[in-house]
């Protein structure tokens, strides 16, 4: 994976970061602008389900199909998927109950954690929880 990423972000801020959204904070697109240009930003393969699973359910609209939006994201070099290993489904299943139920923030939190990176999120859940360093 080469250099470690200095920040993971959450699946709505990769979805508001390349589609040019005004909805990032000032903070939080700094902090993506650093470290893209460092090639130091991840996001959890996670991502990729809740996308795709948005557009089916109609929740989120691209703009563009799924498959062609997904190829282009997937050939950013600034922007690295990091798998759900067998660790990091276990750390996110282990966190007790001061994290958010949702399974995907979980294994976001859990491989922040595993990278040692802050997590770049708009979600008041995730701010509020102890085991994670956010920023927005």
């Amino acid at each position: 994976m080469g250099r470690e990423p200095v920040i993971v972000l959450d699946t709505h801020v990769v979805v508001w970061w390349v589609s040019g959204s005004g909805r990032l904070s000032a903070r939080a697109k700094r902090a993506i602008d650093r470290g893209a240009r460092q090639r130091a930003v991840a996001a959890s393969a996670i991502t990729v389900l809740e996308i795709a699973t948005a557009v089916r359910r109609g929740r989120l609209a691209l703009g563009v199909p799924l498959d062609p939006w997904l190829a282009d994201l997937y050939a950013l070099p600034e922007l690295q998927f990091v798998p759900v290993s067998a660790a990091i489904a276990q750390l996110a299943g282990g966190f007790d109950d001061s994290m958010p139920s949702d399974p995907a923030d979980r294994i976001i939190a859990a491989t922040a954690l595993t990278l040692g990176a802050d997590i770049v999120t708009a979600d008041g859940r995730l701010h509020d929880c102890p085991h994670v360093s956010t920023l927005w």
